[in-house]
């Protein structure tokens, strides 16, 4: 097999135009903008947002809405849309939107961006439930449920994205999993308006079920 060897320069000039295409196809989970639901339909979502976020979109182009990657389908000059899918609605939170909520913002990262969270593919794996928010010092913990089927993925001190932000797990456990959010984190998200009881999209780390597969082949 022939092999290929790809360099990543993060402050050059040249692009591999295949690395291009991989890191356009991915996010971080290091949240830049908020948006507010303005609409929603069975198949459409409109969300308000700032114009220095909107002058970066493009027609056709992703974005992460609370973690989903979606596809912009218009934009103008105080909102965009994108279209929604049975499948999305089915497995994320987005079914529980109404307008007025806020949303968590991401673009796409490019070859050139500064990689500071995990690897975020912005396909979610499920939804979770929170069941408490605890005070601690400056910061607050939060613990959310899961199933099963997806805690097998979480460990304490992996990596997760809920709804779209890159956290580090505190505690795993079969059925539920803690996360510690700093004061940036808590002001500039939409953890800060969460309540007990809301459903939150989760998406693993998507090493742990790559390597479950190539275990399951042996």
């Amino acid at each position: 097999m022939k092999e290929r060897i790809i360099a990543v320069i993060f402050d050059g000039n040249i692009v591999n135009p295949e690395v291009a295409g991989f890191f356009n196809a991915m996010f971080t989970g290091i949240v830049t903008h908020l948006g507010k639901v303005a609409s929603i339909t069975d198949t459409n979502l409109t969300i308000r947002t700032d114009k220095d976020f909107l002058s970066r979109l493009e027609k056709g182009g992703s974005v992460a809405i609370d973690g989903i990657c979606l596809t912009v389908v218009s934009n103008n000059y105080d909102s965009f849309t994108v279209n929604i899918m049975p499948e999305t609605a089915n497995r994320t939170n987005i079914q529980y939107l109404q307008s007025g909520n806020l949303v968590n913002l991401e673009l796409p990262t490019t070859a050139n961006s500064f990689l500071s969270g995990h690897i975020v593919y912005g396909h979610i794996d499920g939804t979770g439930r929170l069941r408490g928010i605890f005070k601690k010092n400056n910061s607050y913990i939060l613990k959310f449920s899961i199933s099963k089927s997806l805690s097998k993925y979480v460990v304490e001190k992996g990596s997760i994205a809920v709804n779209g932000i890159s956290l580090t797990v505190i505690e795993a456990t079969k059925n539920y999993f803690t996360v510690g959010i700093i004061p940036h984190t808590w002001e500039k998200t939409t953890l800060r308006t969460i309540k007990v009881g809301d459903f939150i999209n989760v998406e693993v780390d998507i090493v742990a079920k790559y390597l479950e597969k190539l275990l399951q082949r042996k």
